[in-house]
């Protein structure tokens, strides 16, 4: 029997899509990867793009190493990039949203078209493929009718939880409502979802909470494997801190959706002397809606990815109080820099931290338990040290190269049970 063939196709890339990719190659079953754009600083564009005027080049670069893919020895990895190059200048140009394409551009329009084509053109001699949410739908239905496997992978939980928890929030916060996206989301991206999760094969997730938002939907359990993501334990390492202050640090997209109207609330009552509150990431409030706060927190915008070492390790603590998360790999990235966390039940945290030894876990929205939790971190400085080297450990269990493993045999077995 010949060995089977994967194809997998995600627009954009990221880590997680990166690692699958790397996953399925490890076994031989990787026959192709399909993106809009891939930059590799091995192929001849480098030589090019340093010969032109150096703040030009400096400003690609930046752009495209955002984008790099250096695909798995021996896989082809084939590009559609004009639509996603076209979104990426109306962003620059800052013409996106003056067009009411939105800050990130006519996204989903890079999705839907890039599936069309992987439909239309990328579907031949293949026995399965592997594709992420919204932009997976046609060329499920494609592949379907040729007898292809079906394999989805959801990273964020299904639409239908996403949307029901951010309509009760925007019940509670009614002037936060433009900063919820999945209330706004138009139909036809709906039935899209939709028919992916109804024409998918199986559907892997990262987290127990994805799992039960496809599970009140009527997913069957069989059909679902959990599979958190890899700490970079190599990229992000413990680092000595060059002060004392106590520092409670948020990294992400500042807004509603990951709770930290909540937590700037904890801190603003709790009053701690000698400490801070730090949030790092794109400012996603309606506009002037921080500046009620502003006197009890240090604001810096969106940074390098590569430099989020440096506040990680400046923290005392990481805190995530997000309504509704698919994972959040910043709760792994700060344990594999030696800061505990402070995460709720809405995200990852069950599947990767135990409660009271790597960190702790609490319900969304509680703002009495954000307070208990800071305020315990704050007057046990040993043992939250002590914490933080339990969080480094644990971070060195939870590997990229053990997600490999488990996704590919997952895989592995999926087809097998298929062929028999």
């Amino acid at each position: 029997m010949s060995q089977p063939r994967i194809s997998l196709i995600h627009p954009t890339s990221n880590p997680f899509s990166r690692n699958a990719a790397l996953a399925l190659s490890k076994v031989d079953l990787l026959h192709e990867i399909i993106t809009t754009t891939a930059y590799n600083p091995q192929t001849p564009l480098n030589r090019f793009l340093n010969l032109l005027p150096s703040k030009m080049s400096n400003c690609i670069v930046r752009e495209l190493e955002r984008r790099t893919w250096i695909p798995p020895h021996g896989v082809p990895i084939r590009t559609h990039p004009w639509q996603e190059v076209l979104r990426v200048a109306l962003v620059k140009a800052g013409l996106s949203q003056r067009l009411g394409f939105g800050r990130q551009g006519p996204i989903d329009w890079v999705y839907a078209s890039l599936d069309r084509h992987v439909a239309q053109y990328h579907l031949q001699h293949l026995d399965a493929v592997y594709a992420y949410e919204d932009g997976a739908a046609t060329t499920f239905q494609t592949a379907k009718q040729r007898g292809i496997l079906c394999l989805y992978d959801l990273p964020i939980p299904f639409y239908r939880l996403s949307r029901a928890i951010q309509l009760e929030e925007t019940e509670r916060f009614p002037e936060l409502a433009p900063a919820f996206r999945a209330i706004q989301e138009p139909s036809w991206k709906i039935e899209r979802k939709e028919q992916e999760v109804c024409l998918a094969d199986h559907i892997f997730v990262a987290s127990s909470l994805t799992k039960k938002s496809l599970l009140e939907v009527g997913v069957k359990h069989e059909n679902i494997s959990v599979i958190p993501y890899g700490a970079p334990i190599e990229y992000f390492q413990p680092k000595p801190k060059n002060e004392y202050l106590f520092r409670a640090l948020f990294v992400g997209r500042v807004g509603p959706r990951k709770g930290v109207h909540y937590l700037l609330n904890a801190w603003r009552e709790l009053q701690l002397p000698d400490a801070e509150l730090l949030l790092v990431g794109i400012n996603e409030f309606p506009k002037d809606w921080l500046a009620q706060y502003s006197d009890f927190f240090r604001y810096i915008p969106s940074v390098p990815h590569t430099s989020l070492n440096e506040y990680y390790s400046s923290a005392s603590i990481l805190v995530f109080p997000s309504l509704v998360e698919g994972f959040g790999l910043v709760l792994l990235e700060a344990m594999a820099c030696g800061i505990p966390v402070i995460a709720t039940t809405n995200t990852a945290s069950s599947d990767i931290l135990r409660d009271g030894v790597e960190g702790f876990i609490i319900p969304i929205r509680n703002v009495e338990a954000l307070k208990e939790k800071l305020e315990w971190c704050y007057s046990h400085a040993q043992e939250l040290a002590d914490m933080g080297r339990a969080a480094r450990h644990r971070a060195e269990e939870l590997t990229w190269d053990l997600y490999h493993k488990r996704l590919a045999s997952s895989v592995q077995e999926i087809l097998l049970k298929r062929n028999s």
